[in-house]
């Protein structure tokens, strides 16, 4: 069956959500229609296209290879479709929104954000904490701040960020044992949050066997600024990285005694839909921010 000229701009947007979902019924639910009313959408588009998108299989679905190669051109399509319509909506005092993982947000960009905005006048800032994930096309958010792999398909992702990590203590806490000389000394003291695993891995790394030792453990639910600030008040050691509290080293606020350090894998990231790429205030925000942390190294060296 021949194209028709007019593109089924509905059943494409059908198709979309069910080819990004892989289920009829998680589809229908983002777009508000009844799991028959997807299927009949799609059927039209098969029919339009002259071959089938979908294999129907027991109990779930999966694109065919023509579904494989549409796909992805329509995601985009309407990503820019979106982006343009954003676009004719924005004014002379638009609105950047950022999603960021907390502790990013609270303990560095929320303290820096008033220099891009001395550089952009233009541009309004809101800054929000997610500790989850969010789908760019369900969200408001124009660009994240993420931690993780830099898999995030239809997303543009820079590597910003990659920490080393450290044990750290008070002062106080040192001298109730008389001293941090030896690296020994901190398995007699309770450790803060950090899995037993990721200790073990700093004492191995340091040349010390630790791999009996039962790591107590004050959970501070992984969030790092509590953690420091568990550390702070004299309560454990706990794993940190320089670059979130170096203003408490300098004071002497925590004290780290061993220049040792363990480099974790996960690596901080920007993104943001690969179809607002070109947006005016994500490019500014991109430029700021890769001009503001230190040089990413991919190797580690943060």
């Amino acid at each position: 069956m021949k194209m028709s000229r007019q593109f089924p701009l509905n059943a494409l947007r059908v198709f979309e959500a069910t080819a990004r979902h892989l289920s009829f019924t998680r589809a229908g639910e983002e777009l508000g229609m009844t799991q028959t009313a997807v299927s009949y959408q799609i059927r039209l588009l098969e029919e339009n296209v002259g071959k089938p998108l979908f294999e129907r299989r027991p109990r779930q679905i999966a694109l065919t290879e023509t579904g494989e190669r549409l796909f992805p051109r329509v995601a985009e399509a309407f990503g820019l479709l979106t982006e343009a319509v954003r676009s004719a909506r924005r004014t002379a005092d638009e609105t950047l929104e950022i999603h960021s993982v907390p502790t990013f947000a609270a303990q560095w960009l929320a303290r820096h954000l008033g220099g891009f905005q001395l550089q952009h006048p233009d541009i309004a800032v809101r800054l929000l904490r997610a500790v989850d994930e969010k789908d760019f096309d369900r969200e408001t958010a124009d660009v994240a701040i993420r931690i993780g792999t830099g898999n995030w398909p239809g997303l543009v992702c820079h590597p910003i960020l990659r920490l080393r990590y450290a044990p750290m203590l008070s002062p106080e806490l040192a001298a109730s044992v008389g001293g941090i000389s030896q690296l020994s000394d901190l398995l007699a003291l309770p450790c803060i949050s950090s899995t037993a695993a990721c200790w073990r891995s700093w004492f191995s790394a340091a040349g010390v066997d630790a791999s009996g030792h039962s790591f107590p453990k004050l959970d501070a639910f992984g969030a790092l600024d509590m953690e420091a600030n568990a550390a702070i008040a004299g309560h454990g050691v706990a794993m940190l990285s320089p670059f979130y509290v170096q203003d408490e080293l300098d004071s002497g606020r925590l004290i780290q005694p061993f220049d040792l350090f363990l480099e974790k894998e996960s690596i901080y990231w920007l993104v943001y839909p690969r179809s607002r790429r070109n947006t005016y205030k994500i490019k500014a925000f991109r430029q700021w921010i890769t001009d503001m942390l230190p040089p990413f190294e991919p190797d580690g060296q943060t």
